[in-house]
Parts: C-alpha cells; sequence; structure tokens
C-alpha cells in the first residue's frame, strides 16, 4: 500500500482555500468573518485564509467553478452558489465533479445559510428567498434592514450577530439534510473534506473525476437525490466543519 504522500511543514502551517462566490456582498463578507473570527487557528486549533473570489454583478454558478479553478491553482478550490432561477446548476455541479472544486450549494439561497444562525428552517421554497429573508429581519435586529435599499452585507453589527452560533446553524442545516423529502438522505453520510494530499516538494496530488451524482452525495445527500429537489438546504456547514469549526466559543 502507498503512503500518503506527506507536505513540508512550511506547506502545512497554514491552510490555504480559493472560495469563488455568486454574489459580491453577502458571501465574501461572510468569508471576511470567518478569517477574522477563526483563521489563526486559535479556536479551531488549525490556522487557515480564506480568499474570496468575486465579481461585480456576481457569477453564475458554472461560472464560480471556472473562476475559482483559475485563481486556486493547486489550493483548495470552493463554489458557493444559490438556487434561484437558475438553470445550468446541474453542470456546475458537473463541471465541479470534473475538476475536484468543493461545492457549497444553498436552496433559495445563502440568506438561509445566516438565518439557521439563529433558527431551524423548513419548508419548500422553490427558488424564493422571501421567505427566508422575512425571517431573518426578525431572527436578530442587526437583520432588520437586510437586503433593503441593496445593503446585503454582512458586516460589523451583523457579523458580530452571528458570533456564538456556529455550532447552531451547523446543527440547523444538517438536520435539513437528515429531513430531506427523499428518505434516504442523512448528514451523518457526508464526507469531511480533508487538505489537499501533498507531495513532498508541496504539489497536490492528482484528483480522480467523480460522477456528478456521487460528488454532490458528498454533502449527506443520497446518490439519487437530484440538486435541485434539495429545498431547502445549504451546504455551507461543509466548509465549516472541514476547517474545524464546529462551535464558537
Amino acid at each position: 500500500m502507498t503512503a500518503a504522500p506527506t507536505a513540508p511543514a512550511e506547506a502545512r502551517r497554514q491552510r490555504v482555500l480559493y472560495v469563488a462566490c455568486e454574489g459580491e456582498s453577502t458571501e465574501p463578507d461572510y468569508l471576511a468573518y470567518l478569517n477574522q473570527r477563526f483563521g489563526d487557528g486559535e479556536l479551531t486549533g488549525e490556522p487557515f485564509i480564506i480568499h474570496a473570489v468575486w465579481k461585480k454583478n456576481g457569477y453564475k454558478p458554472e461560472e464560480t467553478v471556472a473562476a475559482v479553478k483559475d485563481k486556486a491553482a493547486e489550493d483548495e478550490a470552493w463554489a458557493l452558489f444559490d438556487r434561484d432561477e437558475h438553470t445550468r446548476i446541474p453542470q456546475a455541479v458537473a463541471e465541479a465533479a470534473a475538476t475536484g472544486v468543493e461545492v457549497c450549494f444553498s436552496h433559495p439561497s445563502f440568506d438561509l445559510w445566516l438565518l439557521l444562525h439563529f433558527q431551524a428552517f423548513g419548508g419548500r421554497q422553490s427558488g424564493s428567498s422571501n421567505g427566508v429573508k422575512e425571517k431573518l429581519r426578525k431572527a436578530d435586529t442587526a437583520f432588520a434592514n437586510f437586503d433593503k435599499r441593496g445593503d446585503k452585507s454582512v458586516k460589523a453589527a451583523r457579523a458580530k450577530a452571528l458570533q456564538g452560533k456556529a455550532a447552531k446553524a451547523i446543527a440547523n442545516a444538517q438536520a435539513l439534510v437528515s429531513g430531506c423529502e427523499h428518505g434516504a438522505c442523512k448528514a451523518a453520510q457526508a464526507k469531511r473534506v480533508q487538505p489537499k494530499q501533498r507531495y513532498e516538494d508541496g504539489t497536490a496530488a492528482p484528483y480522480a473525476p467523480k460522477s456528478p451524482e456521487r460528488w454532490a452525495a458528498r454533502s449527506g445527500h443520497a446518490v439519487d437525490c437530484r440538486v435541485l429537489d434539495r429545498d431547502p438546504s445549504t451546504d455551507v456547514w461543509r466548509l465549516l466543519t472541514s476547517l474545524g469549526i464546529t462551535k464558537d466559543d
């Protein structure tokens, strides 16, 4: 049996991730919050740095995959995108599976992940975020004007409002997996993302492409549970658990 490739100590000192965001405000702000709150490794035991990849007016789902592959090179690549009214989400998942880009898909939107920090949520949304945003505005005063006059930022008071609630958000998101209408989906089946294996010279080990169905099933959903049927759901919790963010002291 061939031993797993080992990276030099210098390469293991800090985990480097590139995360492409469909949105231009909410997701990059949230990733900046993760860097500031957890990046030094004091709360997780492992330092990391997330580089947000975004552009003005946002990306389409399939564009997030291409954009992050260009930026990440041999570092970890993740893509965050929403259901909304996009038509090429299966293609985005297929492209991610072919190239090893981790997927954080949210149905109906990333706003659901924010809401789960404060409360559980359920019920089909059919791509509409109106119900999610309405509850988010009521969940905490910092979010009272969220997405009013175009303000979808997650800074200052809003970022502070999320502190201490990471474990709750993860548990609520996992409950959505286990409560999926498909019936065979269980959060306990999810595959935890590990840092990229590297050879002694620091280069990344090659990636063996997976089928889109199996790649999407790594979130705990059944292989035959279609991505677009996971309503509501959000896979952002997998990014946090991958980084060791399972509680927020």
